[in-house]
């Protein structure tokens, strides 16, 4: 480090509670700590706050994602917070602590503030509140698929201010192969003892209505009807306002008489271990994925997975698991192919696929290179 300047980056974001984005942000204050830089973070805090601390980062609690006229008087704030504590880089990953970062970083002195830096996870509805995330003076797409939204949706963003970091699964983490021990098994088919003894083909995310959850019914519906053993997991929460839509799935596979046949296990903090002892991982997502980590997890353990062809879940299954891709809007073809993949699935390869560790050093890169340019 003799050489390099040691950065204070500050990442903004709404809370600091479970998610691809939180993580993602815990996970590169971790790489800015052990590269010998300072790492801070503003958001309204949340349970991942005490892994920041005891990674060596720094948390300062502010209600910067609300959605709220209220939310713009932090604007000066910030502006008085950048100065103090000498921030380098202002990294924003959501719309409205973009919005208080831009105004702020825009209101200081060209020649010496800090470098802007937006990271665009999502594919967010088009319009001028999402604009904000093409305007960093370097803008991260987490998948090539997020790199083509934005130039689609906002051509006049310079293509050469954008740079493709996918997101990154630890591939420790998520070891081929690996297995959940038998206590933890027999305990899950004590709970949902129908799916014991069966081909379990699970669905992974919270429930709403773009995750495809009614596709994955009539899936099971038709997998039966072949002979086939199976059993549905759909393995996810329903937050408060997706409650009817709950409720009506569960009407569904009543309907279907499918209730010994598909089990809603609600939020789990041991997803590894279903995705880990599934004979298929689904993504039916009807609305394409900025990039579909859950995906990339379930094949990092060796799980046959299969999704549509479409977004960053398209993306990673051309590039790993090329017989997991499954055609959008088809559903007799659809399960066609599901039905080979349950019955004679090919092996996933083994690999470090999206390692976490490039992902990493591709941001701390970008960070340090960033800082050493000049400004225009």
């Amino acid at each position: 480090m003799a050489e390099e300047k040691i950065l204070t980056v500050l990442q903004l974001l709404p809370a600091l509670e479970s998610g691809g984005v939180e993580r993602g942000t815990l996970e590169i204050a971790q790489a800015l700590v052990a590269r010998g830089h300072r790492a801070l973070v503003i958001s309204a805090g949340g349970r991942q706050v005490s892994s920041l601390v005891a990674a060596g980062g720094e948390h300062f609690a502010w209600p910067i994602g609300r959605k709220r006229f209220k939310t713009l008087l932090l604007v000066g704030k910030l502006r008085k917070f950048l100065l103090e504590q000498k921030v380098d880089i202002i990294h924003a990953r959501s719309r409205v602590p973009a919005w208080i970062a831009y105004l702020a970083w825009r209101g200081m002195n060209p020649a010496t503030r800090p470098r802007f830096v937006t990271t665009v996870h999502g594919l967010y509805g088009v319009n001028r509140y999402s604009r904000i995330m093409t305007q960093g003076e370097r803008v991260i797409a987490v998948s090539n698929t997020v790199r083509a939204y934005i130039l689609r949706e906002y051509p006049d963003t310079p293509a050469e201010r954008i740079q493709v970091i996918h997101r990154g699964v630890e591939s420790t983490a998520y070891p081929h192969g690996w297995k959940p021990d038998p206590a933890w098994q027999q305990a899950f088919f004590v709970q949902f003892p129908q799916a014991a003894g069966k081909l379990l083909v699970t669905l992974p995310g919270r429930i709403t209505r773009l995750k495809g959850h009614e596709d994955l019914i009539e899936l099971i519906a038709r997998l039966k009807r072949r002979g086939l053993p199976v059993h549905g997991l759909i393995a996810g929460g329903a937050s408060a306002s997706k409650q009817r839509y709950l409720h009506k799935l569960r009407y569904r596979v009543r309907s279907t008489e499918l209730e010994n046949d598909i089990s809603f296990t609600g939020q789990r903090d041991d997803l590894k271990n279903i995705l880990a002892i599934s004979n298929l991982v689904l993504s039916l997502s009807t609305q394409p994925e900025s990039f579909g980590r859950t995906t990339l997890e379930a094949l990092q353990l060796g799980v046959p997975t299969a999704g549509y062809d479409h977004g960053g879940v398209g993306e990673i299954l051309r590039t790993v698991y090329p017989a997991g891709l499954l055609p959008l809007g088809n559903i007799n073809d659809a399960f066609q192919r599901v039905a080979q993949l349950l019955q004679s699935p090919p092996a996933v390869p083994a690999g470090d696929f999206f390692p976490l560790q490039e992902m990493l050093d591709q941001t701390l890169d970008l960070y340090e290179q960033l800082a050493r340019t000049p400004r225009r």
